[in-house]
């Protein structure tokens, strides 16, 4: 089979991981038989070098076009330092998301037994550990208008705004989540305080009673990002707004020991993005020193979209022993550190070394 995937690198250590996310794909291709055409195009600071804008028409008609896209991460310290910077990355990254329809972002948390000691947390707390993050992506407070500063510049204002339809959406993912895992959905909101929470508590307690096999239950997030802590097993499916769910999914990487070991998937009305969950990390770009996991994981994600499951399951067996041997980066092994090649190189050849084993 041949698939065409749009591959956006960005910035910051974006091209060093995303290479080895392509080398495994390549990998996979080789193994069973696929094509995956990589096509590149340039998003966030690097497209506004480029071209101005950080997510220029080509390359959001290169992602309609594709079966899926493989990102990297976007920002850049030029733009962080500068508040009157009037085109930012970050302003590409919410225009893909809104163009592309990615209404979703789905955030798996998962431990590995090898890496729990890495965990601010106690081993005893965060060991077995696996619960999914749905986070709205593309209403409430990062997209809702008005928003602004005032003429004297004294006061600045933004509006958070949900409607029915968008909460019953993101709703409706994360019950079909549920129901394939262990049947338990968290709703977390401030419905104690803000108008926009009550109506998302309002439409899903309309919802729990078409879904009574699941157990439902609601949270208020400032209760969800202790429990977070106190309890992650606690947890199976977890759905909430765009603030909220930004902020939570970051407090729920560092359970498992590094971010760098955390994919994620945006879905929506067209085109699926993955892509890893920590962002361009400037201080690293170029040093050839970044966790890759975290995109080679997404790039399983990727996989599992396309319906190429055991190719994604691969991928993750690959992932495992590399993090069994101690065959990891900086972040995770200081003692004897491998490069971000080094890392995608061997998982990679794992790869294709399991894929003959299984044929032979």
């Amino acid at each position: 089979m041949q698939y065409k995937i749009a591959t956006l690198p960005g910035d910051g250590i974006g091209p060093e991981i995303v290479e080895q996310a392509v080398k495994a794909m390549k990998s996979v291709g080789e193994a069973f038989n696929h094509e995956f055409d990589f096509q590149f195009a340039p998003v966030g600071a690097s497209a506004i070098d480029e071209v101005g804008e950080p997510y220029p028409e080509a390359t959001h008609n290169l992602c309609m076009e594709s079966d899926a896209v493989l990102f990297g991460a976007i920002g850049d310290p030029k733009y962080d330092n500068d508040p009157s910077a009037k085109v930012r990355p970050e302003q590409g990254l919410l225009k893909m998301r809104k163009l592309l329809g990615l209404y979703a972002n789905i955030r798996p948390v998962v431990t590995f037994p090898k890496l729990n000691y890495k965990s601010p947390l106690k081993e005893e707390i965060v060991e077995g550990s696996d619960f999914v993050v749905i986070r709205e992506l593309t209403g409430g407070i990062y997209f809702g208008e008005p928003r602004g500063r005032s003429e004297d510049g004294h006061t600045a204002f933004d509006t958070c705004v949900y409607n029915k339809d968008e909460v019953k959406r993101i709703l409706d993912l994360a019950y079909e989540y549920a129901g394939k895992r262990r049947k338990h959905l968290t709703v977390v909101d401030k419905a104690n305080v803000l108008g926009t929470s009550r109506l998302w508590r309002e439409v899903a307690q309309g919802m729990e009673k078409e879904h009574s096999d699941i157990q439902t239950e609601y949270m208020f997030v400032d209760n969800a990002a202790m429990q977070l802590i106190q309890w992650p097993k606690k947890f199976d499916v977890m759905v909430t707004e765009n603030m909220f769910g930004d902020i939570l999914s970051d407090e729920a990487s560092v359970i498992t020991g590094s971010m760098g070991l955390l994919p994620s998937a945006s879905v929506g009305i067209h085109t699926s993005v993955f892509e890893p969950i920590h962002g361009s990390y400037p201080q690293a770009a170029g040093k050839n020193i970044a966790n890759p996991i975290a995109t080679i994981l997404s790039a399983a994600m990727l996989l599992e979209s396309l319906d190429l499951m055991k190719e994604a399951e691969a991928i993750r067996n690959a992932v495992n022993q590399v993090i069994d041997e101690d065959y990891l980066t900086e972040d995770l092994n200081k003692e004897n550190a491998k490069s971000t090649t080094e890392v995608g190189d061997k998982i990679a050849e794992l790869i294709r070394a399991n894929s003959t084993v299984l044929e032979g």
